[in-house]
This record gives structure tokens, C-alpha cells and sequence, in this order.
């Protein structure tokens, strides 16, 4: 998932923008440059977790190279998370949604997910 998204997404569940985005593993892509106008993003910048208007200098150049390949979206709004899984946020409306799945994946990223998102954590929880 390129860092340029979080510009765009919303939960799909409450709309909440922004999203918190928690990176577990990124892949870089280093031949890759900005060809286009800086700042890429117009609203706000994941790569620096701000705003794009109070960045003096946005990191563009950097952050174009680089991709998250695992990591965790989260909503501040409504508590729910999605997981990042092979480079894709998996969005899904809760019904469709995989129990057993989740919690693996809480699981195995445990040591780095917020201990709120493991214990209270919507859809699915650690807890229960």
C-alpha cells in the first residue's frame, strides 16, 4: 500500500478521516521518483503522521520509494481496525469479515498493535 492512500481513506464503517496507520513491514522501491508537483498528498501526510500545510518541507521524494507491505489502519472514531496483508488494506463491512483470520493476524503482530486494539478492538479482539 502506497503511503499516498491514507491521503484518501476514510473507515468505511463511521467515515472517520483520518485513518492512524501503525507499519509493520515496508518494501522499498528505490528507482522510483516524483515526477509530479510536491506535495503529492493534499490533505494530510502518513508518511510523517501531519498535515500537509504545517510540513515546511514534505518528504515526497522518500516516501514514493517506499511501500507498506504489512501493518494496521486504524480508527480513532468507531475502534475498528484493518489489517494491511501483501501490500493490500483489507476494508471490509464487519459481516464480511474472517474471525479466525483477524485473530491471527492480531496474534502474530501483537507485540506491536496498541494494547487497546487487542483488548477492545472492532470487529474482533484478543479478548473476545
Amino acid at each position: 500500500m502506497k503511503y499516498r492512500l491514507m491521503d484518501i481513506l476514510a473507515c468505511p464503517i463511521c467515515k472517520h478521516f483520518h485513518l492512524e496507520l501503525i507499519v509493520f513491514q515496508e518494501k522499498e522501491y528505490p528507482k522510483r521518483e516524483v515526477k509530479e508537483q510536491i506535495p503529492l498528498c493534499e490533505i494530510y501526510c502518513s508518511y510523517r503522521n501531519m498535515e500537509v500545510k504545517k510540513l515546511e518541507n514534505p518528504p515526497c521524494q522518500e516516501c514514493i520509494k517506499k511501500e507498506v507491505v504489512e501493518g494496521i489502519l486504524l480508527c480513532p472514531a468507531c475502534g475498528r481496525w484493518y489489517p494491511i496483508i501483501d501490500e493490500i488494506p483489507r476494508m471490509l463491512p464487519d459481516k464480511l469479515r474472517k474471525r479466525d483470520d483477524d485473530l491471527k493476524f492480531l496474534e502474530k503482530y501483537k507485540m506491536k498493535i496498541p494494547e487497546k486494539v487487542l483488548n477492545e478492538g472492532l470487529p474482533y479482539n484478543i479478548k473476545g
